[in-house]
């Protein structure tokens, strides 16, 4: 296994729209155990293979992130069939969106279907946090960092932030 470099706005491949995968093969297992590694080396509750540069539809999550037992989950070709409530996502943040963290409206239930690591089916419902984080990596599949669903006010003191900080490096 691999760490695998993760890619920061403004990086222009997180505004990707994956494509799924078709036949899950060594290759795609390979990238798989190289987002596990990655995604508790970084430390994260999540990573969408857009995160890493590659074009397919490929998210690791672990439903505990930080503590002793690991959980680690793979979901391919995810998408949410149903969506329903309101929560806050209190100060979310993520691997990609460097030292900022914002509140987001996100949905309390949501309704998943996807392919584990073995070709398997997978349909189930999540709420709470699990709802988040996988609301927050299927998104990344869809080019949506989590600073889109921010109002535009914060967005662009963000934005500027980090123009700065390029400045100051470049």
């Amino acid at each position: 296994m691999a760490l695998m470099k993760i890619l920061t706005y403004p990086d222009k491949f997180l505004k990707t729209t994956t494509k799924p995968v078709e036949n899950i093969d060594g290759e795609i297992k390979k990238i798989i155990n190289d987002m596990s590694e990655t995604m508790y080396a970084a430390p994260g509750a999540g990573l969408a293979a857009t995160q890493v540069g590659i074009d397919k539809r490929i998210i690791v999550y672990d439903g505990f992130p930080g503590e002793e037992k690991q959980t680690l989950k793979v979901m391919i070709n995810p998408i949410i069939l149903e969506s329903s409530g309101t929560q806050l996502s209190e100060n979310e943040g993520c691997l990609s969106v460097l030292d900022y963290t914002a509140d987001v409206k996100r949905a309390s239930h949501v309704l998943v279907e996807a392919l584990d690591r073995d070709g398997n089916p997978l349909k189930f419902e999540a709420e709470g946090y699990l709802a988040i984080v996988l609301q927050h990596e299927i998104d990344h599949l869809n080019g949506i960092l989590f600073i889109d669903r921010i109002s535009s006010l914060k967005r662009q003191l963000y934005k500027k932030r980090i123009k700065k900080k390029q400045n100051n490096n470049g």
